[in-house]
């Protein structure tokens, strides 16, 4: 398979079509909260990819092994997987879609902390810096003031988000920095899945009872979510991903928190003002200012 060395016309309409696809899922998981308790929707939803995704694997001939060194590390990665979505999932039930992926999506804002502490030569330069500061002041923009929180629990769902972001974050530095990068993506993918799974069923009924208003449409919106947002969706990320630049990829991530903030609005109604507006626009192009490298790096 041809390798790009850049994003083409194509690689930057899949890379916003993924983003859509993400910024969707958030409200897809919202209103499946209504029919089933977040938490055990978290669990089920990686439960039920988890035979999809190996049988995908099988059929296009991934390499799947846990003899390479990558089962600890895998399994911590799994087990990081598993609180960042019980988080994520419970944190939707408290706060709205809009303002949930402005803070999920700070992920990269930690990666480049984290990288810059644990990884050689992944320093923060001074236009790395400026994205974060701008992120920073973006997340204090927003959790500053609500006018229309979701529940009295809103700025708790805001919080949650945030460490939900750092979780997510950690997973990405342990697949650089250790034999988990010896894994094909679809192994890293099933050892979160494989370990998150029975982690979050176990302490699902802790979170309420199970079924809430279950009813068909949930039903057909969660079969929505684990076929075609991650089994069909991340498939097609890890094949854009071997065929062109991580770190152009990377930039493409800004899109996820827009969509995100705009399906909050158009499918929910979710309240969308001047403050939110900013504070995405501040985390949007600090994205991009931290995933930009210098050119002689590239």
């Amino acid at each position: 398979m041809e390798r790009k060395s850049r994003i083409d016309a194509f690689g930057a309409t899949s890379l916003i079509l993924f983003a859509a696809l993400l910024g969707l899922n958030q409200v897809l998981v919202k209103v499946v909260n209504g029919g089933l308790q977040p938490v055990f929707q978290a669990g089920l939803r990686s439960l039920c990819v988890l035979p999809i995704l190996l049988i995908f694997a099988l059929i296009a001939k991934r390499r799947l092994s846990i003899s390479d060194g990558s089962l600890i590390p895998g399994v911590i990665a799994g087990g990081c997987f598993a609180a960042e979505f019980i988080l994520l999932f419970l944190a939707l039930d408290y706060t709205t879609v809009s303002r949930a992926s402005v803070f999920f999506y700070t992920m990269p804002f930690w990666v480049a902390l984290g990288a810059h502490v644990i990884i050689p030569g992944e320093r923060l330069t001074g236009l790395r810096l400026t994205g974060l500061a701008m992120a920073i002041a973006g997340v204090v923009i927003a959790l500053s003031h609500n006018n229309e929180p979701a529940t009295e629990y809103a700025l708790i769902g805001d919080l949650v988000c945030l460490v939900g972001a750092i979780l997510w974050a950690a997973i990405a530095l342990i697949a650089r920095t250790t034999n988990l990068n010896k894994s094909s993506p679809e192994m890293q993918l099933i050892y979160q899945v494989a370990v998150s799974a029975p982690l979050i069923l176990i302490v699902a009924p802790l979170f309420g009872p199970l079924i809430r208003d279950l009813q068909a449409y949930h039903l057909a919106i969660f079969s929505f979510q684990v076929v075609v947002v991650v089994c069909f969706g991340f498939s097609a990320w890890f094949w854009l991903l071997s065929k062109y630049p991580a770190s152009d990829m990377a930039s493409f991530t800004f899109f996820a928190p827009v969509f995100g903030v705009a399906f909050g609005w158009l499918l929910l109604d979710e309240p969308v003002g001047l403050r939110l507006l900013a504070a995405l626009a501040l985390v949007g192009a600090g994205i991009v200012l931290v995933n930009r490298k210098p050119k002689s790096a590239t």
